[in-house]
């Protein structure tokens, strides 16, 4: 059985009450009403079944909520987007054993609300966010009672890129060229929130939180040296800010805290990055995801990914770990072998 932990859908409901809010949506929101595996269960189906015992804990595809609808409506689309969710997991309990929800993250308040429900009512076995709230950073005060209770309850976190062509690569510009922004663009964001949740003392408060990150921990395992090494010398490359006492008052090297995340496999065939990433992260904490459906054909990531993971060298014991058994223990997924539906 393969477990893939990492990929997008819409559910029918919450597709339509999208177009109505983003129809005119650019970037990300272009790309996604042009995917058909996104909202077509029957196309889905088809591609799932070309990879046997296959299933897929589902995530909502990008654009996040809060970036093109305010406070007020937010907490209405990550209601339906989660109600979605829900059905779908308890319709097709051998195709999806469970799903990450939505939250509000433009109005904490409702967040709060929705993180109960979803995960009291609707059986959510974490929750997607993104690497940035509209904007603002993941360690800001109105968020800490957001992962406290995610810490709280065992469940898990998805952490996911969000950054569109509007965030400029350089400052005399206006916008980010050529998909820039995508391809650089994402695994920055990606690692940036990974930083700002270690020196936050995120993990140090919650030692046991479980956070995915996508993408294989984005550039983290390839800049290990600069992670490691540059990091343990905080602080005297700045003027202004005493990150010297912060670095005293962190219980483990900034590298450890790093090494504390679970990464992905969906990095789209690439072999020598996912080695890459293997090594820094172990096997234990890495999980099988393909980030369907965005790749140039329907499959083809799954298709890519299961090469490269059988081109590891791996044991089938540890083959299965990535497979299997990681999503298992890390997601408390149980009966998955016996599910029907």
């Amino acid at each position: 059985m393969k477990i893939d932990v990492f990929n997008h859908i819409f559910p029918p409901r919450f597709y339509k009450e999208f177009l109505r809010v983003a129809s005119g949506l650019e970037d990300m929101g272009k790309r996604v009403r042009n995917i058909p595996v996104a909202v077509d269960l029957d196309v889905r189906f088809r591609m799932m079944d070309e990879f046997g015992d296959y299933r897929q804990v589902l995530s909502l595809a990008s654009p996040p909520i809060e970036f093109y609808a305010g406070p007020q409506i937010s907490p209405h689309l990550a209601r339906v987007a989660n109600d979605g969710m829900a059905e779908l997991v308890d319709r097709y309990p051998n195709r999806f054993p469970g799903f990450a929800a939505s939250l509000p993250m433009n109005n904490p308040a409702e967040a709060e609300r929705e993180l109960e429900r979803a995960a009291a009512q609707l059986g959510a076995l974490g929750f997607q966010i993104y690497s940035n709230a509209a904007g603002k950073p993941l360690d800001s005060p109105e968020f800490r009672m957001l992962f406290d209770e995610i810490a709280r309850r065992d469940l898990i976190v998805w952490l996911h890129p969000a950054r569109g062509a509007n965030f400029p690569d350089y400052s005399s510009e206006d916008r980010s060229r050529f998909e820039i922004w995508w391809t650089f663009g994402w695994p920055y964001e990606t690692s940036v929130a990974m930083a700002r949740l270690v020196f936050s003392g995120m993990f140090d408060r919650h030692p046991h939180l479980k956070i995915i990150a996508h993408h294989m921990g984005a550039m983290i395992p390839f800049f290990e040296g600069r992670v490691g090494y540059g990091w343990d010398q905080l602080g005297l490359r700045t003027s202004g800010e005493d990150y010297k006492a912060l670095l005293r008052s962190m219980k483990k090297r900034p590298l450890d805290y790093f090494r504390m995340f679970y990464a992905d496999t969906a990095l789209f065939g690439a072999l020598p990055a996912t080695q890459c990433g293997l090594a820094f992260f172990g096997i234990d904490r890495i999980l099988f995801a393909s980030d369907t459906p965005f790749e140039p054909s329907p499959g083809l990531y799954i298709r890519e990914t299961i090469r490269v993971i059988e081109n590891l060298g791996l044991t089938q014991e540890d083959k299965e770990r990535i497979y299997r058994t990681n999503a298992e223990r890390l997601l408390n997924l149980h009966g998955t072998e016996a599910a029907t539906g």
